[in-house]
């Protein structure tokens, strides 16, 4: 697989002694490596899309607003608890109604969750002036992070968007059941929903899926059959031609029936699907989720920043696969520091890479958060469907995901 550059197709090389998953060195050319997502409708993605509504709402009315919230759903309930700094006019009743549109939105109108139904209690109080004091800019001290911690961006050729392909096409089958759901094409398939994708590699490149596993909540008149065959088009829409696994490996709904789905079948809760977010397990995490948390909050801003970097050192040319990591000390605006793997495929020097980032990008908070324009209401739409890999918006939404420094990176390097 290749992706475009300067108008052509540019190979991977072939990685002949050791190829490394998630920081992991696997010595052969051959292997196999799965990821999973799940669906807009699946419990903890419920609970995601919530708290980013919530930061939307607070960063609509005041871009400075801090927030950390975190959303738990089961059985006709809704719990909102966290930690905000924003205008007084943003209530418990407006949070309510924010959580309930969310799920209206998703499309839960069902008897043991439903948006009208439920019943929604607010926990949501004012940030403690301890933090505010430590993290806010005052005199000569710039902003510091929000928090200790570590974050990694990761960036590669396995796909045009480049991210690791098994991730890729996992959220992809999920988002074309989606649309076709809400469109009504599809109207016996429920909200709740879950993909993996085990894909096979040769010389250090996908080639074709050993199995596909669909899990999708479906309408009590439909057997295990009728949804295998309705998922069926969709997958082999998504994948590449020639990519589909063989029959007896593609398994949909494997324990045959999956009619109660969604937080009356299993409780969720914010921040659980962090591998989901990001790169399916092919690239290290630091372990910070991202939704609930306004834009000081490095868990978030950092590592938007360092998928940002190593999209656009793969992007122009300087090596083939990257990951980057950063780390922060809650108060303190400088990085601790920042690391750069070219896994063996970079055509530049590593170090001095990271110097010229850092020349590119102010990579303190509020540097990030200037440079990636991340104070507005851009949130609730990655909630789902991975935080990455995305297509940049007109609004500034997923501005993480442009490529305007491939210029700047290569004339640094005196590359093409």
């Amino acid at each position: 697989m290749g992706s475009p550059r300067d108008g052509k197709t540019v190979e991977a090389p072939v990685q002949n002694v050791v190829t490394t998953i998630g920081g992991i060195h696997v010595s052969r050319k051959e292997y196999l490596f799965t990821s999973e997502s799940v669906s807009e409708g699946h419990p903890d993605k419920i609970c995601d899309r919530i708290s980013d509504a919530i930061v939307d709402t607070y960063l609509a009315a005041e871009p400075q607003a801090r927030v950390a919230v975190e959303t738990l759903v089961t059985t006709n309930r809704i719990i909102m608890a966290g930690e905000v700094r924003g205008p007084a006019s943003i209530t418990h009743k407006v949070l309510e109604s924010v959580a309930r549109n969310c799920v209206k939105e998703i499309g839960y109108e069902q008897e043991g969750f439903h948006w009208q139904k439920a019943v929604v209690d607010c926990y949501v109080h004012a940030q403690s002036q301890d933090i505010a004091v430590g993290v806010d800019a005052a005199g000569n001290k710039d902003e510091g992070a929000g928090d200790q911690g570590l974050m990694f961006g990761y960036a590669c050729r396995e796909t045009d968007a480049l991210m690791p392909a098994p991730i890729h096409y996992a959220h992809a089958i999920l988002r074309a059941l989606a649309d076709a759901r809400h469109a009504r094409t599809e109207p016996g398939l429920g909200p709740d929903a879950k993909s993996q994708i085990t894909l096979r590699y040769e010389n250090g490149k996908p080639v074709s899926a050993a199995s596909v596993v669909v899990s999708t909540q479906h309408s009590p008149d439909l057997s295990q059959d009728d949804v295998r065959e309705i998922v069926r088009p969709y997958v082999l829409r998504v994948l590449p031609k020639g990519w589909m696994c063989a029959e007896d490996s593609f398994y949909v709904n494997p324990t045959g029936r999956f009619v109660v789905g969604g937080p009356d079948g299993d409780t969720g809760v914010t921040g659980r699907k962090i591998i989901v977010d990001t790169y399916g397990g092919a690239a290290p995490h630091g372990g910070g989720a991202f939704s609930g948390k306004d834009p000081t909050k490095v868990d978030r801003s950092a590592a938007y920043a360092a998928r940002y970097l190593a999209k656009n050192v793969v992007a122009a040319g300087l090596a083939d696969r990257c990951t980057i990591q950063v780390s922060y000390a809650i108060g303190v605006a400088k990085p601790l520091s920042v690391y750069i793997d070219l896994h063996g495929t970079g055509t530049v020097d590593e170090h001095r890479l990271s110097t010229v980032l850092q020349e590119a990008v102010n990579l303190s908070p509020r540097g990030i958060r200037e440079h990636l324009g991340l104070n507005r209401p851009i949130y609730a739409r990655a909630a789902a469907y991975g935080h990455f890999g995305r297509t940049p918006e007109a609004d500034g939404g997923f501005s993480w995901e442009r490529t305007d420094l491939v210029d700047t990176l290569r004339s640094a390097f005196g590359a093409r």
